[in-house]
């Protein structure tokens, strides 16, 4: 069929109820959560878009396959089907369960780093970032020119710049350890890598004797962005091209609360014996016994049916098309996101939304707010709130100043997206009276999760 309207590839079998609030309403809770929208109370937002990881439905074959989880402590059966998807999926040897994708990271990096190790990656995350830096070692981020410029097109803006990570290798490789590649780039707007880039840096590792890994939380989107922008690719399947990328890996972490379409589980895999045998000691020691590590049955065959489901061409198709609906509509009201969209979520550029607002003033956080207060929309600041400290306790603005709205899998319809572009356009005719906000309390390490701000002026 021939026809423009991209419908949900799904039927819809169970709803969920919303709480409608007034502004007021948001205004006080927004208050007793101290500005911070991760401390507001989950029944007080109308559309969450604070992230996709874990906020996605279930399918039918999911919940299904729950129920016939076997909760055996060691060797259940469970665990052998989930490593064999992810096997015939990643080709990796070694199969970690996990209760999460930072789970992956802690246990990676606490088995293979030392003091002042280096990690490269096109753009760390978050918790990447922290999980390095807690072993008292180095995060670069070393993605192309183009991905730090939100307005620029360029298919694959989540590239790693291959000749600084070659001079990265030369002058400073002791250090380093492995190099990662997170796919999609998060960070920087959920833009994808290309298979010829993975190639590359692939041949810059083997080179230099370095592993590389994946962070492949949201691997099927990348694979699609490679199907449909990439030359001489739009005649394979998604699933065809996510083996090729990890056959380019030695291994990867993984949060299934993203591309595994589950609530909860991930997986840290690789081809290693000793790396593997050593992270399997800490597993047992933090997490559970290596064949559940943190997870019941049923998560695991939740994990295992969903990584079948999210290489589908159709729900692929339907995904980052709905994404990019999304950002027409604000792009047509004149909204500067960063383009081109991505594939999980529509990020707003709040410093040229509020050239006002200096970095340290936190633009990001000043547009989240509003955007809550206006519509009852929970968004979330990627920028120099949660990027801009560093380890000896300095601040600096971050690469750039960014509102994430991530949108859950299988969760919301076209009206629901369409209200939510609303509410944005909403903020964006006001902007010019938002004003920026100070830290009044916040820990050392991922601060953004439990600071408290309070509004300036």
């Amino acid at each position: 069929m021939n026809f423009h309207t991209i419908i949900e590839p799904f039927r819809i079998k169970s709803v969920e109820a919303v709480k409608f609030t007034t502004r007021d309403e948001r205004e006080r809770a927004l208050k007793v959560a101290r500005y911070n929208v991760f401390l507001l109370r989950g029944e007080d937002v109308l559309i969450d878009l604070l992230t996709d990881s874990g906020t996605g439905a279930m399918s039918a074959a999911q919940w299904g396959a729950m129920m016939q989880g076997d909760e055996t402590y060691a060797g259940s059966r469970s665990f052998y089907r989930f490593q064999s998807v992810i096997q015939d999926l990643t080709g990796f040897k070694h199969i970690i369960p996990t209760h999460q994708g930072r789970a992956a990271e802690r246990i990676l990096f606490h088995t293979v780093l030392k003091p002042w190790d280096i990690v490269p990656s096109n753009t760390h995350f978050d918790t990447t970032r922290a999980n390095i830096e807690v072993e008292d070692a180095e995060a670069v981020d070393l993605v192309i020119p183009e991905g730090k410029v939100p307005s620029l097109i360029h298919p694959f803006k989540g590239n790693v710049d291959v000749a600084r990570l070659e001079k990265l290798l030369k002058e400073k490789g002791d250090h380093v350890p492995l190099v990662m590649v997170t796919v999609t780039n998060n960070s920087g707007g959920g833009q994808p890598v290309s298979l010829t880039n993975l190639k590359a840096v692939r041949e810059v590792c083997h080179r230099y004797g370095k592993p590389l890994f994946l962070d492949a939380c949201r691997f099927a989107e990348n694979a699609w962005f490679i199907k449909t922008r990439e030359e001489g690719q739009s005649h394979r399947t998604p699933k065809e091209i996510a083996q090729e990328m990890f056959s380019l890996a030695d291994g990867c972490t993984m949060s299934a609360k993203k591309d595994g379409l589950a609530n909860i589980g991930g997986f840290l895999a690789m081809n290693d014996d000793t790396w593997a045998q050593n992270a399997r000691n800490l597993l047992i020691l933090t997490e559970g016994f290596t064949t559940y590590g943190g997870l019941a049955g049923y998560d695991l065959e939740a994990v295992a049916q969903g990584l079948v489901e999210v290489v589908e061409e159709s729900y692929l198709h339907y995904r980052i098309r709905s994404t990019a609906y999304f950002a027409e509509k604000l792009i047509s009201g004149g909204v500067p996101i960063i383009q081109p969209p991505g594939g999980h979520a529509v990020y707003i550029d709040a410093r040229a939304m509020l050239p006002h607002v200096p970095p340290l003033q936190y633009p990001g956080i000043a547009v989240v707010n509003q955007l809550y207060v206006e519509a009852g929309i929970r968004g979330v600041e990627i920028g120099t709130v949660m990027f801009g400290m560093h380890p000896d306790g300095t601040e600096t603005p971050g690469a750039m100043d960014l509102v994430r709205l991530a949108i859950p899998r299988r969760v919301y319809t076209q009206s629901h997206i369409d209200y939510a572009a609303e509410g944005v356009l909403e903020v964006f005719r006001s902007r010019e009276k938002l004003r920026g906000y100070r830290i009044t309390k916040a820990p050392k390490v991922l601060r953004h999760f439990t600071a408290e701000f309070e509004p300036l002026g």
